[in-house]
């Protein structure tokens, strides 16, 4: 028998005061979107299988938790990103709205699996997406935001890491050709940084993208020392702009052949890292969304993790609970709240001050220490 209490590999209860902290960040950063003119949506846990995977370009079945809806007798994933769902409100939905179209979230999702780095299957997600546009203006508009929402969480130390995921495509499309059939293994290889295996298998010319890796601006000079034809001239160009809007803001590295976990992004992607929070608290960059007839939409968007920064000790706020006496002044207790406390109510005789956890207790009509 299961242990009483017990929950599954991956999942956890979030018990005061780190529940309070975590809902009060993504209130913040979801506050920090509306003042920037998004809306806010809020999609459901599950949805049918093939419409969770099949809005985003270049998107696969993974990741997914499944279960059979006993209604419909189809297949439900749990989601393990609401991206994906933020792509399919807006070319349903909402397909009749002006564009550029900005949308925010903030929800749970389930991961099929853990990673050693991350253990948790279930964590707090919450982010925002341009939808109609993936233009400089609308990167340099979502790496803003979410320096801005970090800021408002109280993060500190932010590292940006900028990465080119459709590099091997823009490359092997004009001056540096790859075999039939080899692409993937190319972009495999460079990922893992693995320098001889490209020189095993002939991409000799993909090596000084290895190099092309590390702290901004010295990486963006090598990468515009590689010659490409000027195949890259627009992809440097449009980073060079991002990166000016955000100087002073986070430290920037550039990593332009990371690929993992950039899988259905195009042009542009971004990770987000914090001093003293281990991995990554957020990433984002542009991607396409298909719509029902197969018309293809450009987006730009970005998700933050807020579980990490609840761990760091973000995110928390001073207790201030007084016990009420039975019998006090109902507009004395409003007053109170009004201020700021938190007022706990004595249900009957026995109840006590600090062991329900309030420093401050209401006598006769003023606050003194409990």
């Amino acid at each position: 028998m299961t242990a009483p209490g017990l929950l599954p590999e991956g999942l956890r209860d979030r018990l005061p005061p780190h529940a309070d902290a975590l809902a009060r960040l993504v209130w913040r950063a979801l506050d920090v979107a509306q003042s920037w003119g998004y809306e806010r949506v809020s999609p459901p846990l599950a949805e049918f299988e093939d419409t969770l995977v099949g809005r985003l370009k270049s998107s696969r079945p993974q990741d997914l938790l499944r279960v059979i809806d006993p209604v419909s007798q189809r297949t439900l994933a749990l989601r393990p990103d609401i991206t994906a769902q933020v792509g399919r409100i807006a070319v349903t939905r909402m397909a009749h709205r002006t564009r550029p179209l900005r949308l925010a979230y903030g929800g749970p999702v389930l991961k099929l699996k853990a990673t050693q780095l991350r253990p948790e299957r279930e964590m707090m997600q919450v982010g925002a997406e341009i939808i109609g546009t993936d233009n400089v203006a609308a990167a340099r508009e979502i790496v803003g935001l979410a320096l801005a929402a970090l800021e408002r969480a109280g993060v500190t130390g932010i590292t940006l890491d900028i990465t080119l995921p459709d590099l091997v495509d823009t490359l092997s499309a004009g001056p540096f050709p790859i075999e039939a059939g080899k692409s993937e293994q190319v972009r495999a290889l460079l990922d893992a940084k693995d320098a001889g295996g490209l020189a095993a298998l002939g991409a000799d010319l993909y090596l000084p993208l290895i190099d092309a890796a590390g702290p901004f601006p010295q990486a963006l000079d090598k990468l515009r020392a590689i010659d490409a034809g000027g195949a890259l001239a627009s992809r440097i160009a449009a980073i060079e702009a991002i990166t000016e809007a955000i100087a002073g803001k986070a430290a920037l590295t550039l990593d332009p052949t990371e690929r993992h976990g950039f899988e259905y992004q195009s042009w542009f992607g971004f990770s987000l890292f914090a001093t003293g929070v281990p991995g990554e608290i957020g990433r984002g960059g542009s991607y396409t969304v298909l719509h029902p007839d197969g018309r293809e939409e450009p987006a730009v968007g970005f998700s933050l993790y807020p579980d990490p920064l609840i761990d760091a000790g973000l995110g928390g706020k001073p207790r201030r609970r007084i016990f009420v006496p039975a019998g006090a002044d109902p507009a004395v207790v409003e007053a109170l709240r009004a201020d700021g406390w938190s007022t706990v109510a004595a249900l009957g005789p026995d109840d006590d001050a600090v062991a329900l956890g309030c420093d401050h207790r209401l006598v006769d009509g003023a606050v003194a220490a409990a």
